[in-house]
């Protein structure tokens, strides 16, 4: 049997392990959930909010230092790319801060811009072609 990863979307965490449990965000049982040594990686939803859809989701995991402390960080693939922010201990992972890296995780607008396509841009801005 597989494990579920839990989900936060809208400022709720949505664990179907633990019950089906439902926590709110930003309280005090959110961070005992944070700081139970069995959460180790939840699943939070990007929210595009003008579009009204979610546009993808970003992982965040649990990690260990050698001498034993926890912090977290929320990773991303974006094309070929695997992004990894730092969010930090479980103290500071609100819902204000997990939003701020949200925010630098959602899909940029326009097509997304390649390294041959700045290589392109960067040539004609020196030789003035275009």
């Amino acid at each position: 049997m597989t494990k579920s990863i839990p989900t936060v979307s809208d400022g709720l965490l949505f664990d179907t392990d633990a019950d089906g449990s439902v926590v709110h965000l930003d309280t005090p049982a959110w961070f005992a959930w944070l700081e139970d040594p069995t959460s180790v990686r939840f699943s939070y939803a990007l929210h595009n909010r003008t579009q009204g859809y979610i546009d993808g989701f970003m992982t965040v995991r649990k990690e260990r230092r050698q001498r034993g402390s926890a912090y977290w960080s929320a990773y991303r693939r974006q094309g070929q790319r695997l992004r990894k922010f730092y969010v930090g201990r479980s103290a500071a992972l609100t819902q204000d801060r997990l939003e701020e890296i949200a925010a630098r995780l959602r899909p940029r607008d326009g097509p997304p811009q390649t390294h041959t396509f700045f290589l392109f841009d960067r040539y004609c801005e020196r030789f003035s072609v275009g």
